[in-house]
């Protein structure tokens, strides 16, 4: 099958591309220009790659790209805004997977894998989730059939989330926020490559809407924990930041691109970020269950 693939070079794009060329897809990456140095070196012995230079917000280069496609993988999103550069969630997940969608459907793309987030819903506090539900409303109109996941935390070699936390491990005292009791579900992303090439030809999965974790919800204090055991560490000792403390702190950080949080992630970490229904995914797709520290223990050193 031909797929025509955004967000390649980033951290989740790059297990996908290696999982498309595995099974022997040809995939069109969609890069903009001045990314060529983020291009994966992937082995594509039963795949072949495209690179081909375009953007979000130029339709004809999306055309371009999307020409004799048959399907779409769509993953570009941001953690962070970055307002004074025009990179806002409203503008990267509403506005560039519509005109994702619009390229599509004149393209002829007959299916529409597309990558949202866990705890995506209309009314959400944070505008990350409504945004990546705003795109979700766009995939569901459009006609084609389509296939959505909701991934929580996503780990894997060259994560920043559980590397970044890792680092806090090694500390002799790791800062933690508030209690550390909200769970999360982390997720491998070869899990997630594994459904979202699945999903191309799945016929039981068209038209669904996915929550994508782990075999189990764990809070974060316990993945702290985790990581320790990853790292050899026999207890990892803990000091715990009230919120109330933390909140100006951040607003006054938080526009510092090397300060590693904002409101709008603090906002996402206290309510927690764990499926309801977190066996749904492997009813319908054939892919293996992998425990966090078994899969962190691959990479943390």
């Amino acid at each position: 099958m031909k797929v025509f693939l955004t967000g390649a070079t980033g951290f989740v794009g790059k297990g996908i591309l290696a999982k498309l060329c595995e099974e022997g897809h040809h995939t069109v990456c969609l890069v903009r220009p001045g990314s060529e140095r983020k291009r994966q070196q992937t082995q594509a012995e039963k795949g072949e790659i495209t690179y081909v230079n375009g953007d979000l917000f130029d339709q004809s280069s999306l055309l371009k790209a999307m020409n004799g496609c048959e399907a779409v993988i769509h993953l570009v999103g941001i953690i962070r805004e970055q307002p004074g550069k025009g990179i806002t969630f409203s503008r990267i997940h509403t506005e560039g997977t519509k005109n994702v969608v619009e390229a599509a459907k004149q393209a002829g793309i007959r299916r529409f894998v597309h990558m949202s987030a866990l705890g995506a819903r209309e009314n959400a506090t944070s505008a990350y989730h409504r945004t990546k539900f705003e795109a979700e409303k766009l995939v569901q109109a459009s006609g084609i059939p389509f296939v959505i996941f909701r991934p929580s935390v996503i780990f894997g070699p060259g994560d920043e989330f559980v590397n970044m936390l890792a680092d806090l491990v090694k500390m002799p005292v790791t800062p933690v926020l508030g209690n550390g009791s909200y769970p999360l579900q982390p997720v491998a992303r070869d899990t997630v490559a594994d459904v979202f090439v699945q999903a191309l030809s799945n016929p039981a999965a068209a038209n669904q809407t996915y929550e994508t974790g782990g075999p189990e919800p764990i809070t974060y204090g316990q993945i702290l924990d985790r990581i320790g055991t990853a790292l050899g560490k026999r207890h990892v000792r803990k000091i715990h930041i009230p919120i109330a403390l933390m909140k100006p702190v951040i607003t006054a950080m938080e526009g510092f691109p090397f300060f590693p949080i904002t409101h709008t992630q603090l906002t996402m970490l206290l309510e927690g970020n764990a499926c309801q229904d977190g066996d749904q995914l492997y009813r319908i797709f054939d892919t293996q269950k992998i425990d966090f520290l078994q899969g962190i223990s691959t990479y943390l050193r």
